[in-house]
């Protein structure tokens, strides 16, 4: 069975191994891998998940199946700096979800789910009114299961992944008061 807990910095080498494993999930099929290879080492290294703990404005949530790390989110607490992200959100204040994975093996388990269901109280508990993300277009099945969890599209961006330029759907989920 899977638990949802913060993460704490004990945990950042098991989050960068993981995120290493299932960034490419969330890529296009065509990405080069080394672009995949670039954006890890620049964004989800061991390191960046120690800066990424000690952010007072970011929070890290993980799901564990026992001590193996199974999934993980992270939540920004920023005004998105992208004015066409800023002018499709709908509701205020708003948090990023910037990061949601879960590692093949769990997929179909219930604990993206459950990730989910924990990342979406925990924005609330901070006072968020609502929760956007950018996901890939290409990515159907990470699309399907947005819109499962409440998210809509209220836009696009673009999102650098190494040297390649994508095209991403912004979603947006209104919490309940």
């Amino acid at each position: 069975m899977v638990h949802i807990r913060r993460a704490d910095r004990a945990d950042a080498a098991a989050l960068s191994q993981l995120a290493a494993q299932t960034f490419a999930l969330a890529c296009p099929p065509d990405m080069a891998p080394a672009d995949v290879d670039a954006f890890v080492s620049r964004h989800l290294s061991e390191e960046r998940f120690g800066e990424y703990l000690a952010d007072q404005r970011r929070m890290l949530l993980v799901a564990a199946d026992g001590d193996a790390l199974v999934g993980y989110t992270m939540l920004v607490d920023e005004a998105p700096e992208d004015p066409a992200v800023a002018e499709g959100l709908t509701v205020r204040p708003s948090v990023e979800l910037s990061k949601v994975y879960v590692h093949a093996s769990a997929h179909g388990t219930g604990a993206a789910g459950s990730l989910m269901r924990a990342t979406l109280e925990s924005a609330a508990s901070v006072g968020a009114r609502g929760v956007w993300l950018g996901v890939n277009q290409l990515n159907a099945r990470a699309v399907r299961f947005y819109e499962k969890s409440g998210f809509r599209r209220v836009g696009t961006r673009r999102f650098k992944v190494g040297d390649r330029w994508c095209d991403d759907f912004v979603m947006e989920c209104v919490l309940e008061a």
